[in-house]
Order: structure tokens, then C-alpha cells, then sequence
């Protein structure tokens, strides 16, 4: 790197990092004087990076030890549709999914509205543990409306690929425009704790609900994905292969 690095830039060679695998969960980040030094900046420089990445719920403070890796929550979904697209498979390498639980369930307070159905309406779910080089990184819960499940069969099955997404908007006839993400944080349940591995008393988790929307404007898919760190963020990302980029909401 040179001394015209930008703070932009030094968070982008960290996500990498992260996202790859290359810096795991709970792995320590270099201190700002190290991230300085190493990319020839100043440390309010460095500081502005390890904000954003903070800010984009890849990273968190830890008393006594700086800051550490929050686990890549939210993967660029935009870039998993690439990858779709070129390999016929959403999951990166050393990235294994795991089905938990398929079946019909009724729609709750954080489905509900996101699917534009009543409380109660029979929606179908798949939840899936995925892990990365054989940890668990996070559990996620994918709702589809009936429109999809009449389209893709496939859905019903316990088999995944990381592309069910894909295959839904491929039978509409409709390609992925946008997914709405937002991010909170909560007590993980009893068996979010069981499926990745967590054995503390409470434990807080990031909770990530992705609305996935179509180009015709249909939802395609409501996904709740947990994973351990805390952070409160909201975004949209374009799913357009020709102009995905990420935009914050607020």
C-alpha cells in the first residue's frame, strides 16, 4: 500500500479477509497503531476504516482486547448472486449448509408484514445451519410465499445448494432486483445456541432479516440468519449483476 491508501481501502482489504475466512470469529484485528503502520496512513485514517467495518456489523469491541471479528453476518448477498451465476452454487468455498428443518409454519410478527400476509398465514420455512471450513457461522431460516413453492418443488426436499433463491426467481421469470437487510441484536434461543456451538448462558446474537424482491416487485423470499456479535444496522443492496453496490438506508 501506498501513503494515498484511503480509509476505504484498508476496509475493504479487511472485509476480504473476513468474508474468505482468512480472519475467523473472535479472532483479535490488528490495533490502529499496527493498522497504520502496516498500510502507511494515520491512525484517524485507520480509525475511519475499522468504523465502517464496525459499522457494517463485521466487527466488535471486546473489553480488555480491542477489537475482534464479528463472523461475515452478511455476506455481500450481491456477490453470492454472482457466484450463483457462475458456478451454479451460492456457497463460497469451504462452505457446507446443513438442513435443519423444512415444513410449513404460520407467519410470525417479523415475517408477516415482510411477505404482505396476515399473522398466522401458512408460509413455508427451511432452516439451515451453515458452517465455513467445518464451523458453524450462522443459522438461517428462509420463508417463502405459496407462489414460490407452487413454481419450485424442489424447496419441499431437504437438499440445499445455497441456491434456492436463484432457482424461485429463475421459474417467476424474474430476476433478483433488491433485498432489504436489517440488523438487530437479541438473546439467542436454546436451539440457535445448539446449532452453532454456543455454550454460555445467554448469549447475544446478530439477528440479519434479509427481504429478498424481484425485479416485478414480487418477494421472493424472507430469510432470518443468526449469528453470534451484536450491531444494529439497516441497508439495501442492488442485486442488478450489472450495478450491485451497497446503499445505506440510514
Amino acid at each position: 500500500m501506498t501513503e494515498t491508501t484511503g480509509y476505504a481501502e484498508i476496509a475493504a482489504y479487511y472485509r476480504k479477509q473476513i468474508q474468505d475466512g482468512a480472519l475467523r470469529p473472535g479472532d483479535t484485528m490488528p490495533s490502529l497503531r499496527q493498522a497504520s503502520e502496516h498500510f502507511g496512513v494515520a491512525q484517524t485514517t485507520a480509525n475511519r476504516a475499522f468504523r465502517l467495518l464496525k459499522q457494517e456489523g463485521l466487527t466488535l469491541p471486546k473489553a480488555g482486547v480491542g477489537t475482534i471479528v464479528a463472523g461475515p453476518i452478511s455476506n455481500n448477498i450481491a456477490a453470492r448472486v454472482r457466484l450463483h451465476e457462475t458456478t451454479g452454487s451460492a456457497l463460497a468455498g469451504g462452505e457446507t449448509s446443513h438442513i435443519l428443518e423444512i415444513g410449513t409454519v404460520g407467519a410470525d410478527e417479523v415475517v408477516a408484514p415482510r411477505l404482505d400476509v396476515a399473522p398466522g398465514t401458512p408460509v413455508h420455512v427451511r432452516r439451515r445451519v451453515v458452517s465455513r471450513n467445518g464451523v458453524p457461522v450462522h443459522v438461517s431460516s428462509s420463508y417463502y410465499p405459496a407462489y414460490v413453492i407452487a413454481v419450485t418443488p424442489e424447496l419441499t426436499e431437504p437438499v440445499s445448494t445455497g441456491g434456492s433463491r436463484e432457482l424461485a426467481a429463475e421459474r417467476l421469470n424474474s430476476p433478483q432486483d433488491h433485498v432489504l437487510e436489517e440488523v438487530t441484536s437479541r438473546f439467542a434461543t436454546e436451539s440457535e445456541k445448539s446449532a452453532l456451538g454456543l455454550t454460555a448462558g445467554e448469549v447475544i446474537v446478530t439477528q440479519v432479516v434479509r427481504t429478498v424482491y424481484l425485479a416485478d416487485g414480487r418477494v421472493v423470499e424472507v430469510a432470518v440468519k443468526v449469528a453470534g456479535g451484536a450491531t444494529i444496522l439497516r441497508w439495501a443492496t442492488s442485486l442488478n449483476s450489472q450495478a450491485a453496490t451497497e446503499t445505506p438506508n440510514n
